[in-house]
């Protein structure tokens, strides 16, 4: 089955996925890490707000709201 690689803004509620890539400087990859998000980890999507809102997302056990821009600046594979 081939991997299917997207930005975490495309993980719909309740879809689960494994960061593969952070895209970004320096102070975007420090600020993401901080945060909890590192490749390998699993995430899943709880909540997006409409009209371009941020989403809540859950990471090691804790839900965390990121701004879309960010979002999509990280890259998971599905889990299927």
């Amino acid at each position: 089955m081939p991997r299917v690689i997207v930005p975490l803004t495309e993980l719909t509620g309740g879809l689960e996925g494994r960061i593969v890539e952070l895209k970004g400087g320096f102070g975007f990859q420090r600020k993401v890490r901080v945060m909890g998000f590192r490749e390998g980890k699993k995430v899943r999507v709880i909540s997006v707000q409409p009209a371009g809102g941020p989403l809540t997302i859950e990471i090691g056990g804790s839900r965390i709201t990121i701004g879309r821009g960010m979002a999509q600046r990280i890259f998971v594979e599905v889990e299927q």
